[in-house]
């Protein structure tokens, strides 16, 4: 039976401007970095996309290296979007991003102006597209001239294979000269993905939350919840089928110490406070900042989305738990 989204998909979230642009944003966006390649279940891949839609997340972020292997997400997502989608592209926000290892020599890698085109008409073949909502440079790139990856970027929306230009990772310094090159590029940037989670506030101690503020851009954030350190998966042991055991790539077994338990023990405690899991409120808590766009979720099955989602609905906080958060983080 073909797909068929919920009607009031759309009473059920927030959407927020991406700063002063007339792009919205889900403030949950639905992230296709794990659980989306070669090796992964498809039925479920799309059952996770229905049950996001069907709660009014309307943006799906890929890049090129998604997968493993490197590609395959974006295969998936097309494929995904071909079949179940139909009628509903431009409901939807599709972004991809070109900046890490995708094939070998000298141009499959970094910003030059060379490999961000030709990852781009990749990507698009992959998911079956005319055009991306989205298109990031994925890192900054030390040895390329700032202007020969943001005029890449630009050339990108003017060949109207992107609508928005997006960066990935940028400063509040690299921000500000980035705004500024591409201002006069006339090219709309709109998006800046960045980590922040309660355990990790460096931008606000970059400055990049102020000059996001200042020049009237959106932040995208991910990794809300540490990679799985700010859910309830690791208060009672490490799960033999979790990301720790089955990877330790991007989470290790070393970092599930017992102060981190004690930590997020305190702070589960606070969540059952407010009627929350400790999942919801890292969420809630990133939502609540001003100048926060959207957060990225991750995945393995539809609860999770559905658990994600319901945080949308409680990011006001008290003085006396946001004190309390602070001094459990350690700020």
């Amino acid at each position: 039976m073909a797909y068929t989204p919920d009607p009031t998909r759309y009473e059920k979230m927030e959407y927020r401007k991406c700063g002063n642009s007339g792009l919205k944003l889900p403030a949950v966006s639905l992230g296709i970095w794990h659980n989306f390649g070669t090796l992964d279940d498809y039925q479920n891949m799309k059952e996770m996309l229905f049950t996001a839609f069907d709660l009014g997340i309307t943006h799906f972020d890929a890049a090129n290296n998604y997968g493993p292997e490197p590609g395959s997400a974006e295969e998936n997502l097309g494929r995904i979007l071909r079949e179940e989608f139909e009628g509903h592209r431009d409901e939807l926000l599709i972004s991809t991003k070109a900046g890490y290892t995708m094939w070998p020599g000298p141009y499959g890698d970094w910003g030059s102006r060379k490999y961000i085109l030709a990852s781009l008409d990749q990507s698009l073949s992959r998911l079956g597209l005319d055009y991306v909502d989205i298109f990031y440079h994925h890192r900054p790139d030390p040895e390329t001239p700032l202007e020969e990856t943001l005029g890449a970027l630009a050339t990108a929306v003017h060949s109207g294979k992107a609508l928005y230009a997006g960066l990935s990772r940028y400063d509040g310094p690299h921000l500000k000269e980035a705004v500024r090159i591409l201002n006069e590029l006339q090219c709309p940037f709109v998006l800046n993905q960045v980590r922040y989670h309660i355990f990790d506030r460096n931008i606000e101690q970059d400055g990049l939350l102020d000059t996001a503020r200042e020049l009237n851009k959106g932040i995208i954030v991910f990794s809300p919840l540490a990679q799985g350190l700010l859910t309830g998966r690791y208060l009672n042991g490490i799960p033999a089928d979790s990301r720790v055991k089955t990877s330790g790539v991007f989470l290790k077994e070393s970092q599930i110490t017992e102060d981190y338990l004690a930590k997020a023990r305190a702070l589960n405690a606070i969540a059952a406070e407010r009627g929350q899991s400790l999942t919801q409120m890292a969420l809630s808590w990133v939502l609540k900042t001003e100048g926060i766009t959207s957060v990225l979720i991750g995945a393995s099955n539809p609860r999770q989305i559905e658990e994600n989602v319901a945080a949308v609905a409680k990011t006001a906080f008290s003085d006396y738990e946001l004190a309390a958060i602070d001094s459990i983080a350690g700020y």
